[in-house]
C-alpha cells in the first residue's frame, strides 16, 4: 500500500483549569471574534442567563448583608452584659432567625443559578459535540489525510470540555464577583471610611507580590509542560516498542534518556510549585497585618463612640470576604482567555472546507454489470504536484483487474478516485457509462466492497463485526459469510463464539484473523464491486491461502480491483496494470507479461527467481 501523504497537524489542546498560580493559558489568536462566535451559541438561552444573573444578584446581595446582621447580634450582646440591663434573648433569636433566613435564601439563589448554568452549559456542550460529529462526515478525505487523529479527537473532548467547566463557573462568577465587590465595598464604606481606606492599601500590596511571583512561576511551568510531554512521548515510544528496546539493548540508553527528562521535570516542577506555594502566605501574611491595622483602627474608633464592636467584626468579615472576589476577578481573564483559545479551535474545525455539495446528481445504475473507464484522468494530491498523469483504462464487466508497480506509483490513488474519496482534477471515470462525479458519493461507494491493508474493527462483537456493511443481516447470513472466509472454525473455538467482543486492540485474534474477519464484512455486504487492497501483505503463507480463496469466492462474479505486491496472488487476474510514475506503463495478463521481458517481468523474476546455493 502507499504511503499517506504527510500529515501537517496541530498539537492537541490540552485541557485544564488555569488560576492564579496554574500553567501560562493558551491565548486564542482572534479573541473578539471567537467571542462573537460564542454568543451565537449563547443567543438562544438569553432569557436563562439573564435569569441566573438575576439568581446571583439576589444570592450575593444576601450573602453580603449577612456579616452586618450578625454585627448586629454582637452589639446586643456586648449592650445587655456592658450596659447591666442583660441579654435580650428574643432580640437575639430574631435576629439569629433573620441571619438563618438570609443563608437559607442565599444558598437558595445560589443552587438555582448553578443549575440552570450546567443545563446552558452542557446544552452548549451537546451543541458543539454534535456539530463536530456532523461536521466530520462532510469533511472530505484528504482532511484526516492532512491532520493527527489525536488533533481531532482533542477538539472533540479537551476542547468542548473545557468550554463546558468554564462556561459553568466564568459565567457566574464574573456576575457574582462583581457584585461581591462593589457590595462589600458600599457596606465597608457604610461602616468606616478610615478602616476601608487600609483595607484599600493592603489590597494592593498582595496582588503586586502575588504578580510578580506569577511572572517568575509562569516560565518555570513552561519549561515544566515541555519536559512533561517530552516524557510522555519517551514512555510512550519504550512501552509501545519494548520488543524493539530490548532486541537493540536500548534498556540502559533508555533509561539514561529517561533520567535526563526526569531530572529537568524534576527542577522545573519544583520551581514552580515551590513559587506558587509562595502566593498563599504572602497573602496571609499581608491580610494579617490589614487586620492588625483595621482592629487598631477600629479599637480607637470604638472608644472614641465612633463605630461599634459589632461593625468591628462585620467590619474584619467584609475585609477577609473582599479578597476572594478579587482574585476570582483576576482569574476570569485567564478563565475567559482559555474559553476563547478552546472555541477558536472549535471554530476553525467547523469552519474546515467540506465536500462539494451534490444537489443534481445522476442515479446509480440499477443493474451493475461493473464496466468501469477511466478516461485521460489526472490527479494530485497538492495543485503543484500529479499523481496520477493522463491514466486511461478500460475495465470490462466482471473481470478481475490486478494492479502492480512501485510504491509511490499511485496504485492505491486510484482506487481513492474510483471510490470518489478524492475527486479528480481532469478527465473522467465511468461506470457502465455514468460519470461517477455526476453520481452522489453515497451511491459510488455503495457499489463496492473493500478489504484493505490496514483491517479495522471496532470494539463491538464478532458478528457486529461482520454486519458493519449489512446492520440488518440476519444471524444464518453472518455465519454463512464467516464460513465463506474461512474464519467461521476460529471464532467458534472463542468462549462467546460470534457474541466475544473485540476491538481494533484485541491481542487474542491474529492479523490474518482480523482481516479474515473484514473479508467476511465484504462477503456479507455483497457489493456488486470489489477492491482488495494488499489484503494478504501482513500473514503468513497459510493464512494467505485461505485468504486467497476466500477472495476467490469473493471476487466471482464480480468486477474486482487487486493491489498486491505479492505477485503470485494475481496471476490469475484477467488484466494486470502495471503503474509507474502515475500511469500505465504495460497491461495484459499473467502469461502476456512475462513475455514481453518488461518491467512486470523483471518485478516477478526479482520475487520469484531461485538463488541456486554456491557449492
Amino acid at each position: 500500500m502507499e504511503k499517506k501523504q504527510p500529515q501537517v497537524g496541530f498539537r492537541g489542546f490540552r485541557g485544564g483549569h488555569p488560576g492564579m498560580g496554574g500553567g501560562p493559558t493558551e491565548k486564542a489568536k482572534h479573541f473578539k471574534r471567537t467571542l462573537v462566535q460564542m454568543f451565537g451559541y449563547l443567543r438562544p438561552y438569553w432569557w436563562h442567563l439573564a435569569f441566573v444573573a438575576l439568581c446571583a444578584i439576589v444570592s450575593t446581595i444576601f450573602a453580603i448583608a449577612s456579616p452586618k446582621i450578625l454585627g448586629k447580634m454582637t452589639d446586643e450582646i456586648i449592650k445587655g452584659t456592658v450596659g447591666g440591663v442583660g441579654i435580650n434573648f428574643n432580640t437575639i433569636t430574631t435576629i439569629g432567625l433573620w441571619l438563618i433566613g438570609l443563608y437559607v435564601v442565599s444558598a437558595v439563589f445560589s443552587y438555582i443559578q448553578s443549575w440552570v448554568m450546567t443545563t446552558i452549559s452542557q446544552r452548549i456542550t451537546y451543541a458543539f459535540r454534535r456539530d463536530i460529529s456532523e461536521k466530520i462526515a462532510r469533511l472530505p478525505l484528504y482532511y484526516f489525510d492532512r491532520h493527527e487523529n489525536g488533533d481531532i479527537v482533542s477538539r472533540v473532548t479537551n476542547d468542548v470540555e473545557t468550554i463546558s467547566q468554564n462556561l459553568n463557573q466564568g459565567m457566574t462568577q464574573i456576575v457574582t464577583s462583581v457584585i461581591m465587590i462593589v457590595g462589600i465595598l458600599v457596606m465597608m464604606l457604610t461602616i468606616s471610611w478610615p478602616m476601608t481606606l487600609i483595607a484599600m492599601l493592603v489590597l494592593p500590596s498582595s496582588l503586586m507580590l502575588i504578580s510578580l511571583i506569577i511572572r517568575r512561576s509562569q516560565r518555570y511551568y513552561g519549561k515544566q509542560q515541555a519536559a512533561l510531554g517530552e516524557i510522555d512521548g519517551h514512555i510512550d515510544e519504550m512501552f509501545s516498542n519494548h520488543a524493539v528496546v530490548r532486541a537493540f539493548n536500548g534498556e540502559s540508553r533508555s533509561i539514561k534518556k529517561f533520567s535526563v527528562i526526569n531530572e529537568k521535570l524534576y527542577q522545573s516542577g519544583w520551581k514552580s510549585q515551590f513559587l506558587s506555594g509562595l502566593m498563599m502566605p504572602i497573602m496571609q501574611f499581608i491580610s494579617n497585618i490589614g487586620y492588625v491595622a483595621v482592629a487598631v483602627v477600629g479599637g480607637w474608633l470604638a472608644v472614641n463612640g465612633r463605630i461599634s464592636i459589632g461593625d468591628i467584626q462585620a467590619f474584619i468579615q467584609y475585609m477577609n470576604q473582599f479578597t476572594q472576589p478579587i482574585s476570582q476577578t483576576a482569574n476570569i481573564a485567564n478563565v475567559l482567555q482559555a474559553t476563547a483559545a478552546a472555541a477558536e479551535r472549535i471554530f476553525e474545525f467547523l469552519a474546515e472546507d467540506e465536500e462539494e455539495l451534490e444537489m443534481d446528481s445522476v442515479a446509480s445504475p440499477v443493474s451493475v454489470k461493473g464496466e468501469v473507464k477511466f478516461s485521460d484522468v489526472s490527479f494530485g494530491y497538492s495543485p503543484d504536484q500529479s499523481i496520477i498523469k493522463h491514466f486511461t483504462a478500460h475495465i470490462k464487466s466482471k473481470q478481475s483487474v490486478a494492479i502492480v508497480g512501485p510504491t509511490g506509483a499511485g496504485k492505491t490513488t486510484i482506487v481513492n478516485l474510483l471510490m470518489r474519496f478524492y475527486d479528480i482534477k481532469s478527465g473522467s471515470i465511468s461506470i457502465d457509462g455514468i460519470d461517477i462525479g455526476e453520481m452522489k458519493r453515497h451511491d459510488v461507494r455503495r457499489l463496492f466492497g473493500m478489504v484493505l491493508q490496514d483491517t479495522w474493527l471496532f470494539q463491538g462483537s464478532i458478528a457486529e463485526n461482520i454486519a458493519y456493511g449489512k446492520p440488518n443481516a440476519s444471524h444464518d447470513e453472518i455465519v454463512a459469510a464467516a464460513a465463506a472466509a474461512h474464519v467461521d472454525h476460529f471464532i467458534n473455538t472463542l468462549t462467546d463464539g460470534y457474541d466475544t467482543i473485540i476491538s481494533e486492540t484485541a491481542d487474542s485474534i491474529s492479523a490474518g484473523e482480523k482481516q479474515l474477519l473484514t473479508i467476511a464484512r465484504a462477503i456479507l455486504a455483497d457489493a456488486p464491486m470489489l477492491i482488495l487492497d494488499e489484503a494478504t501483505s501482513s500473514v503468513d503463507t497459510r493464512t494467505e491461502a485461505l485468504i486467497q480463496s476466500a477472495m476467490d469466492k469473493l471476487s466471482h462474479g464480480r468486477t474486482s480491483f487487486v493491489i498486491a505486491h505479492r505477485l503470485s496472488t494475481i496471476r490469475n487476474a484477467d488484466v494486470i496494470l502495471v503503474m509507474r510514475d502515475g500511469n500505465i506503463i504495460e497491461q495484459g495478463n499473467h502469461a502476456e507479461l512475462l513475455l514481453r521481458k518488461g518491467y512486470y517481468a523483471d518485478l516477478y523474476d526479482s520475487q520469484f527467481s531461485q538463488i541456486k546455493p554456491s557449492l
